[in-house]
């Protein structure tokens, strides 16, 4: 956990000279991680000029050139949030960066004094829902068909109370 606790959790500024660059490293993240679901940059710079749109990231550490992982949460109503993404870089992974993302995205999500956030998780991926399960995340119900057929999805919640 040292190596996450030097990193920080960071908002995307899209006005940052930076920006490009990391959101770049977002969508070659994304697309590793989530091949059949990848985003082009172009439609994340867009949905980031929403106000009910977050996209978060963390480094490595203090040089903080590459993106460890990152997170994109949406507030859907007052009263409701969904997580829509959370991925970290393989060579990143068990060292907190989803812990800390979840953490951040949760905690964002709390002063938008959102009473409620959800997110969907492929059962299959034991440790996604392991971190879910640890943060206080609960099992709502299986979505039949959610990613693709006879490809089922957890639907999870948290209370913000």
């Amino acid at each position: 956990m040292a190596a996450a606790a030097a990193a920080a959790v960071l908002d995307l500024d899209p006005s940052h000279e930076r920006a490009g660059r990391v959101l770049e490293d977002i969508v070659r993240l994304e697309q590793m991680v989530f091949p059949e679901h990848a985003s082009p940059a172009r439609s994340l710079r867009d949905e980031l000029r929403r106000r009910n749109f977050g996209l978060i990231y963390s480094t490595p550490g203090a040089g903080g050139e590459e993106v460890a992982g990152y997170a994109v949460y949406t507030r859907n109503t007052a009263l409701c949030a969904t997580i829509i993404e959370l991925a970290v870089r393989e060579s990143c992974r068990r060292q907190g960066h989803g812990e800390a993302l979840l953490r951040a995205a949760v905690e964002r999500c709390r002063g938008r004094r959102v009473q409620r956030v959800i997110l969907h998780v492929d059962p299959a991926r034991a440790a996604a829902v392991a971190l879910y399960r640890k943060a206080g995340f609960q099992v709502d119900a299986t979505v039949e068909g959610y990613y693709a057929p006879q490809r089922d999805a957890y639907r999870m919640f948290m209370d913000l109370q």
